[in-house]
């Protein structure tokens, strides 16, 4: 398991950045990690109920507070601060990004949802 040795959120570009001891560096947009919040309201109680969160595109995070040794609570500006992101989850958002954020544009399009709030 890879462990974190730098968390810094960039208020302003709407981005965490999480550098881990297997030397690995990813920089987070809000926005996806909103949409892939691991709290139940987003990801449901069992397989095949994660919800599809729409209007995050201006999304911002304004709060990063530890939980033990293993994780952070992300708390956003919608007030969705539910979410445990445990370092093994930050790692896995970080490596799989591209086919997540693909699979939530397609998502949302076949749905008639967007980014935009409203």
């Amino acid at each position: 398991m890879a462990a974190p040795t730098e968390i810094r959120l960039n208020k302003q570009d709407r981005l965490l950045h999480v550098q881990f001891d297997d030397a690995v560096r990813y920089s987070l947009p809000a926005e996806y990690l909103r949409v892939e919040s691991p709290s139940a309201e987003v990801q449901g109680h069992g397989p095949h109920q994660k919800q599809t969160v729409p209007g995050k595109l201006n999304v911002a995070i304004i709060g990063v507070e530890p939980v033990g040794n293993y994780a952070v609570r992300l708390i956003f500006d919608d007030l969705h601060d539910t979410g445990i992101y445990s370092w093994d989850y930050l790692h896995e958002l970080g490596r799989e990004q591209d086919l997540r954020w693909s699979a939530y544009l397609a998502a949302l399009e076949s749905r008639g949802l967007k980014r935009e709030p409203g």
